[in-house]
């Protein structure tokens, strides 16, 4: 008999994620910590649980986000399943998935106006079964990077426009700090706020920021950069660490001073890091719908990883709703 449980024991939930082939640091006990600590942000968590061998057969970690406060963040939340569901690939899994998907579209209804799934690996293998429950695929690109290649090799892949950023950096004395104290996620945070109003993009409260340095940092899992030109800090990334993959999450820079190329040795720093430190991937964090026009993907293009097309997916739960939020979007946005 297959149950579902919004409080999974944490110790079977964290083995789980961390045991399972696909297992990513969106899926586990600590993600969803932060998440309820996060200003706007909601978790949802449920597991499928074998009731014979009390054993979890499937996970599914569901950040329920209000990009603003009030009335209107409440018909707007939107719902992101990142890196999920993860489930044992047996005769039972599926089975076990379609009771837990139909047991968070019951959640989903009351709580967001649409579910994005956004996959990290080929799901061809649960592709009908998602479209059957609703979930219409997208084509979304990603960039990987393979850290287990010598530093020399990483370096020579970089096209040339990515490698002179970097080298011009260095001659003007930008340097990298890794971010130990609170106090200077506000820092953070500003450099990640100008390049979001600049894109016309909303932003994560603060306390998404403040609580990845008090949760994740704390365990490895995650760490912040800053760049910093003479006394002036210029530029920001944020990533998430778990199971030798480097996540690339936020990242931002001052405008006034995009000449001395923090975005170019910045996410190189990491690399360069990551590769040095026994770390496999450095995941880019998405590249867009190659259908659409993203500014973003020449330049993550330009640091020569591998593109991948994992694909999203998503699922109105009003259509109707849909369409009002999607206009009024469209009005927000003139606003950032």
């Amino acid at each position: 008999m297959i149950e579902i449980t919004n409080s999974p024991d944490i110790m079977h939930w964290s083995e789980f994620v961390y045991n399972h082939p696909h297992g990513n640091i969106f899926q586990t006990p600590e993600m969803a910590e932060v998440y309820k600590r996060t200003k706007n942000y909601e978790p949802v968590t449920l597991a499928a649980i074998d009731t014979k061998n009390d054993e979890i057969l499937a996970v599914l970690q569901v950040a329920v986000i209000k990009e603003i406060s009030g009335f209107l963040g409440t018909i707007s939340a939107r719902s992101i399943i990142q890196g999920g569901p993860l489930f044992i690939e047996n005769e039972s899994s599926i089975k076990a998935l379609k009771v837990l998907m139909e047991h968070y579209d019951k959640i989903a209804q009351k709580k967001s106006l649409y579910t994005q799934i956004r996959t990290m690996r080929d799901t061809s293998n649960i592709s009908d079964f998602l479209n059957s429950m609703g979930y219409e695929y997208e084509a979304h690109l990603n960039f990987l990077m393979d850290l287990t290649l010598p530093t020399d090799v990483l370096w020579r892949q970089l096209f040339k426009s990515r490698r002179n950023g970097i080298n011009r950096a260095k001659r003007r004395g930008v340097i990298i700090e890794e971010v130990t104290d609170i106090s200077l996620i506000p820092i953070v945070y500003n450099h990640l706020r100008e390049t979001y109003k600049n894109a016309k993009l909303p932003l994560a409260d603060i306390s998404l920021f403040q609580h990845v340095f008090n949760v994740l940092t704390q365990k490895n899992m995650a760490k912040i950069f800053l760049a910093k030109h003479e006394d002036k800090y210029i530029g920001a990334i944020v990533v998430l660490i778990y199971k030798g993959v480097i996540y690339d999450w936020y990242a931002g820079a001052s405008l006034g001073y995009l000449q001395l190329c923090p975005n170019d040795i910045l996410p190189w720093h990491v690399m360069e890091w990551g590769s040095n430190n026994g770390y496999h991937t450095f995941d880019f964090g998405g590249a867009g719908n190659p259908n659409e026009e993203y500014g973003v993907r020449e330049f993550k293009r330009q640091f020569g990883g591998e593109l991948v097309n994992f694909g999203r997916y998503k699922k109105a739960h009003s259509s109707i709703k849909m369409k009002v939020v999607e206009k009024g979007f469209k009005v927000y946005r003139r606003f950032l």
